[in-house]
């Protein structure tokens, strides 16, 4: 990308999310500008609206399409299949349902897997037979599930073929994924992905290489003389869970290399420099009564289907950017003026500053309490929103597709290496997880990829505010 800086920080190719909570962000986000316009004048003009941001239409389609490649033009019956004990809780599944369920021709359920069954050889979700089914949680889960409960229909369903995301691409998910693809398998891949690929390695007692391609004898005594410059991370994990950030942990480096070395199964990862997914936003401070500028780290999720690339999520927080670790969603907006993004991000940032900190609460109340009313909560409270949103230029879209092109041609050649047994020892899943992979080969059909990006888009701490 030539105008994008920065890494992807891994894959989620089994059940990645969040393709609604970037909706109802550009919704509170466009809500916000219109009030803050209305008390002071910015001086930028931004579209919330461009049909790139939002990923739901683009996964709606997705599994129609998959659909049609086993039913055809027959009615689609879609299960979306969640653990039952979030059915009432996850507001974007509930969403996308409702969404789908506004589609001419589609019927759509919310479903857990006490709800399907077998009949007939076919699988039955809620008394309706299914015809594409979307699972959202990774084949580790639902094999734990099954020791609860029968899933066999849902084997059925990958058997079958109408289970999506293939479970044949889930296993290029696994974070040491990355270490493959900046090392022997690096001539094979597009030089996009090589060159947003940060240095990887799976972590254990071991010789390798280092970031810049020297030899390094022994790996953990490695890690502990450039403990600040690395992150620990399970190369299964998720939501922030288990990371052991090197530079905010200095005086436990003994115990989180001890802890991640118990626990197995952990990446080592260069750490990609804050100050390059750093940017500045107004912050109220309650204390004062005032506002100040306030570093945040953003990352950037990319939605990527055969089709190409669909949308977006963005988030800020600390590290890890995590809602579950307290971080929030930041709107994204379009920069519709000849300016360069620092520009228009200080000249936001500026305005913000001006309309000082008792119309900053007020406007911030309103978004908060529009966000209650849309069920857009974590632990009964609202996700945090910033009012200033990232921004994005069109040349910014135009890289961001062709790196998402590129991502999803290089996953398809990852596939093929590990149905051949090449990256099995970067992809740490059990032989049950595995068979279940087997069963169900992707090649390149209709599915939901994402990346998560520490991206720079000329507003970062380096070049930008």
């Amino acid at each position: 990308m030539k105008t994008v800086k920065g890494y992807h920080g891994e894959f989620n190719m089994g059940s990645p999310g969040g393709w609604e909570y970037q909706r109802i962000g550009q919704f509170l986000g466009k809500k916000a500008w219109d009030l803050i316009n209305e008390n002071i004048e910015v001086g930028v003009d931004l579209d919330f609206d461009h049909p790139q941001i939002n990923a739901v239409p683009g996964f709606a389609r997705m599994i129609l399409r998959a659909h049609q490649k086993q039913h055809g033009k027959n009615p689609v019956r879609c299960v979306f299949l969640a653990e039952t004990e979030t059915l009432d809780v996850v507001l974007e599944n509930k969403n996308f349902v409702d969404y789908l369920n506004t589609m001419e021709g589609v019927t759509a359920a919310l479903a857990g897997p006490g709800h399907l069954a077998l009949n007939n050889g076919k699988v039955y979700g809620k008394g309706e037979e299914a015809t594409v089914i979307f699972m959202d949680f990774n084949l580790d889960t639902l094999l734990k599930i099954g020791r609860e409960e029968n899933i066999d229909p849902i084997k059925e369903a990958i058997r079958q073929n109408i289970l999506v995301n293939p479970k044949g691409m889930e296993p290029l998910g696994a974070k040491g994924m990355f270490e493959a693809m900046t090392g022997r398998f690096k001539s094979l891949l597009s030089a996009s992905a090589v060159k947003h690929t940060p240095w990887t390695r799976r972590f254990f007692s071991r010789a390798t290489t280092d970031p810049h391609g020297e030899p390094i004898a022994e790996l953990l005594d490695w890690t502990k003389r450039h403990w600040k410059d690395v992150v620990l991370k399970p190369a299964s994990g998720y939501s922030g869970h288990g990371i052991f950030v090197g530079r905010s942990s200095m005086d436990i480096r003994e115990k989180c290399i001890q802890t991640a070395l118990d626990k197995g199964n952990y990446i080592i990862q260069e750490l990609v420099p804050l100050s390059l997914w750093s940017e500045k936003s107004t912050w109220p401070l309650a204390e004062e009564q005032g506002l100040a500028l306030h570093e945040w780290q953003t990352d950037f999720r990319c939605f990527v289907t055969d089709e190409g690339l669909q949308g977006f999520l963005a988030r800020f927080g600390g590290v890890p950017t995590n809602v579950g670790s307290g971080g929030g969603i930041q709107p994204l907006a379009v920069l519709k003026d000849a300016m360069a993004p620092a520009e228009a991000v200080d000249k936001i940032n500026q305005a913000l500053l001006k309309l000082g900190y008792r119309a900053y609460i007020q406007i911030q109340e309103e978004i908060d309490r529009r966000a209650v009313e849309m069920g857009f909560t974590y632990l009964m409270g609202p996700i945090k929103i910033l009012l200033r949103p990232r921004i994005l230029t069109s040349d910014h879209l135009k890289d961001l597709r062709h790196y998402a092109h590129n991502l999803w041609q290089d996953a398809v050649k990852l596939e093929a290496l590990w149905r051949q047994g090449q990256l099995d020892d970067v992809v740490g899943i059990t032989q049950e997880e595995k068979d279940l992979a087997l069963t169900q080969p992707w090649n390149g059909g209709p599915a939901l990829m994402v990346s998560d990006g520490l991206f720079s888009f000329g507003a970062d701490l380096v070049d930008g505010t």
